[in-house]
């Protein structure tokens, strides 16, 4: 039967090695993972590889072995997978929150918040007053500022990089507003 499936890509002799040793490896392979679902994928998994490597097949001194081995295997394998998982606990996991804003009314920041960002933004140089104002409060793209104050992407680029730093280098409002700096120091 192997050197069929080896030899010739037989699907008829690979379909009936499946059912002949469906049974005893999905046997072992519960025995091993007590869990129905995980076994099936396990010996559904070992018998996809086994196709795979169907070239191989020719090789094998003892096929049965092989699988039992390759059951074995899969097996553990599935239990390290399952151990990973369980052991996955809500505290393991790290996510950076993009803004403490969550909804329209949190949106509407305190007029001491305001009063600093706008301190903070009126302190630029001119140019970069005028650039950062356009993207942050206008909504217009770089191109866009581009075209409107005749001046080339790079320049507004490298504005947007000096206003943003200036902003960030305010000792005050990044001590005071850690979540607003965080936004604010991202591009």
């Amino acid at each position: 039967m192997l050197e069929a499936i080896s030899a010739r890509d037989c699907e008829k002799s690979y379909k009936a090695l499946f059912v002949s040793l469906h049974e005893s490896l999905y046997g072992f392979a519960f025995a091993i993972l007590k869990s129905s679902e995980d076994t099936e994928e396990v010996v559904s998994d070992l018998f996809i590889n086994l196709w795979m490597k169907r070239k191989n097949l020719k090789r094998l001194e003892n096929p049965r072995l092989y699988l039992l081995i390759g059951t074995k295997n899969f097996a553990l394998n599935r239990l390290k997978i399952n151990k990973r998982k369980a052991s996955l606990q809500i505290d393991d996991f790290s996510m950076q929150l993009e803004s403490v804003f969550f909804n329209p009314e949190e949106l509407a920041i305190s007029a001491e918040l305001t009063q600093k960002i706008m301190d903070a933004v009126n302190a630029l140089p001119p140019k970069c007053k005028i650039i950062f104002k356009l993207i942050k409060e206008d909504g217009l793209k770089y191109q866009e500022v581009s075209e409107l104050l005749d001046v080339s992407v790079k320049t507004v680029e490298s504005q947007m990089a000096i206003a943003l730093r200036r902003i960030r280098q305010c000792l005050e409002f990044k001590h005071e507003f850690p979540e607003i700096h965080s936004i604010l120091a991202k591009k």
